[in-house]
């Protein structure tokens, strides 16, 4: 009789899955250099030898928990995508949601800020090649495309700074709000007594600020 490769290719998703689920839990809680491979196959109940036929190397593996975790991230709040399409939204109303997405990740995935933060502390110190990061460099060229819809629609609104290019605005803003969340998210105060909302929402109304006229 032959084998159900329905069955079986469903079989393969799943274990994938508590790959990546259990990988991004162990990541987030110890930091990436800490968890080895044996650990991750460990996590997910599963032998290193199926582990290593899912993912080679370390930095595979990496790659696709952090493409992973974003994607789902995203999938959240496509309701930005959806508000751009919006004809009685302006782009500086969808602007300031976007922004709220941030506060978002500090409130309810501070799990995903923290293995972010060891995230990029391990592309530093491994020699991590551009087509292992593939995967990933296309999810942020995703996130960038999202962003683009508002900043085309300031170009026909008005409401947002257009002087300076849509590219530019991004990377300012994801790099300037996702450092401030990540920083409260993994306890990188240096006042005890700061309170994260109210610095938090500062930074937010001095980007307000900066790019509503």
């Amino acid at each position: 009789m032959g084998r159900n490769l329905k069955k079986d290719a469903i079989e393969m998703a799943a274990k994938n899955q508590r790959i990546l689920e259990n990988g991004f839990r162990i990541f987030a809680e110890n930091t990436i250099e800490k968890v080895t491979m044996l650990d991750v196959a460990k996590a997910a109940g599963i032998a290193i030898s199926s582990l290593y036929r899912y993912y080679s190397t370390k930095p595979k593996l990496v790659m696709a928990i952090s493409t992973w975790a974003w994607d789902a991230y995203a999938k959240e709040n496509e309701r930005i995508e959806t508000e751009a399409s919006k004809p009685d939204r302006t782009a500086a109303e969808i602007f300031e949601s976007y922004l709220d997405s941030f506060l978002d990740l500090y409130h309810n995935h501070r799990n995903l800020l923290r293995f972010n933060q060891f995230f990029n502390v391990y592309l530093v110190s491994e020699d991590i090649s551009e087509e292992e990061m593939g995967p990933y460099l296309d999810m942020v060229r995703g996130l960038e495309r999202r962003f683009d819809k508002i900043y085309q629609k300031a170009l026909q609104d008005g409401t947002l700074r257009t002087d300076i290019s849509g590219k530019k605005m991004f990377s300012m803003t994801l790099h300037l709000m996702l450092a401030v969340v990540t920083r409260y998210a993994v306890g990188l105060v240096y006042n005890e007594e700061s309170d994260a909302e109210e610095e938090l929402r500062l930074q937010k109304d001095m980007l307000v600020r900066r790019f509503v006229k």
